[in-house]
């Protein structure tokens, strides 16, 4: 008798870590081929399931999946594309669970951040609705860090070590050449709503006055004259500056520093320059030259420097989610649950996708400085074990080896839909 397949999407913007996800849900399924058929993986993430271009993973060998552990961005393709409400387009949920069942599809993982989990939570409930029940178990991530419940998101801990790393060593630059040339260096990470990345910058201290010497935050409203205060301060004490800002910095009324006017498909202000804008006010204002840098893509795209702790738990939760499926499990997402700080010790929890879909987690006060520049302690003893270890790729020539897929597309069995 046949067993009944899975179905694995990719959504939102990629990791360096999604793919040991995607690595952990395959080999799983595969030592229970009693009970799961295949894992087809949506092309371009949900739209692969609305236009039915499944790709078929049985046609990967063995030695490829496991090269995903090792492998940056999303294997399968990924999309920023948010399901509305069930009454706002019943078009696209029928199609799905017609989809589904024309592949004998029973189990549904969505690997992404808070509209995945919500997007995964509207399916768990429709599927019943519709007549054609779906086991789904959402799967965190987000470099963003911004999920509640889980102890940290899988792809942060990997964008937090770069843009620890990248702080340190840029830093050293500027003060090797402050005295005659750049006085103020500035680097501008992801985080839209929350700080998480642009705080990790603050692992680079090793003494109090280290480098970054201003780190602004979305949860902190962004004052021009304090800002500049504290440029000029540390100018004049160190005889250079280097801030690290979060694209999500904003005014005290909310408006962003860098908004642009746009919006992205998930209905989200679209960011970008912020860096340059706020070097534009330092030069303006107070006529130090400076330097900036946007490490966009590079820093979530970074493997050869990612962390082992991240890579070992995106493992863990595609793993888990194979695992709570197969156990009657529904309509859940794993979690990462921290048992102690020193040693870093953690299990794998769950957390009910009702909970989760559309909700934010910021930089708690706590972790803020006083003057809302910097970190505390508090955020240094989360932050800090999440960066841990080395989980290098294999390298070839001087260049890491990444795995590229076949990511063969079973036959069409329905009329083409309309995304």
């Amino acid at each position: 008798m046949a067993k009944p397949n899975a179905f694995y999407a990719q959504s939102g913007g990629v990791t360096a870590v999604i793919n040991a996800s995607a690595c952990g849900v395959i080999e799983t399924a595969r030592q229970h081929r009693d009970k799961i058929g295949k894992v087809y993986a949506g092309r371009n993430g949900i739209i692969g399931a609305l236009t039915e271009e499944l790709i078929d993973t049985s046609r990967e060998s063995a030695k490829s999946i496991r090269g995903l552990r090792f492998t940056p961005s999303g294997a399968f393709g990924s999309c920023r594309y948010k399901l509305r409400s069930f009454e706002e387009n019943e078009r696209e949920y029928r199609r799905l669970m017609e989809v589904f069942a024309a592949h004998d599809i029973r189990y549904f993982f969505y690997n992404g951040g808070g509209d995945s989990q919500d997007t995964a939570h509207k399916v768990s409930q429709l599927g019943v609705t519709l007549g054609y029940a779906v086991t789904c178990i959402g799967i965190p991530k987000t470099v963003d860090n911004d999920l509640p419940f889980t102890d940290c998101c899988p792809g942060f801990g990997s964008v937090a070590k770069y843009v620890a790393i990248s702080t340190r060593e840029a830093a050293l630059d500027v003060a090797s050449m402050c005295e005659t040339s750049t006085k103020v260096f500035i680097l501008e990470v992801m985080g839209r709503h929350a700080g998480w990345i642009a705080a990790a910058a603050g692992l680079a201290q090793d003494q109090p006055g280290d480098p970054p010497h201003i780190i602004l935050l979305p949860e902190v409203p962004f004052v021009e004259r304090k800002f500049l205060r504290k440029v000029k301060r540390t100018v004049s004490k160190c005889g250079y500056c280097v801030v690290v800002v979060s694209e999500g910095a904003q005014y005290a009324n909310g408006t962003f520093v860098a908004d642009v006017g746009r919006k992205d498909a998930f209905g989200h202000t679209q960011l970008g320059g912020v860096a340059p804008t706020i070097a534009n006010l330092i030069h303006t204002r107070l006529g130090y030259k400076y330097h900036w840098a946007v490490a966009d893509y590079l820093q979530r795209a970074a493997r050869h420097i990612a962390s082992a702790t991240d890579v070992e738990q995106a493992y863990a939760m595609g793993e888990a989610a194979v695992k709570f499926a197969l156990a009657g499990k529904n309509a859940i997402m794993p979690i990462v649950v921290r048992k102690s700080d020193k040693p870093y010790r953690w299990t794998v929890g769950e957390v009910k996708l009702s909970k989760v879909a559309n909700v934010e987690r910021k930089m708690p006060k706590s972790y803020i400085s006083a003057d809302g520049f910097g970190i505390t302690a508090k955020a240094r003893r989360y932050l800090a074990p999440l960066i841990v270890g080395e989980d290098h790729p294999p390298y070839v020539g001087g260049l890491p080896q990444y795995v590229k897929l076949k990511n063969q597309l079973v036959a069409k069995k329905l009329k083409p839909f309309e995304v």
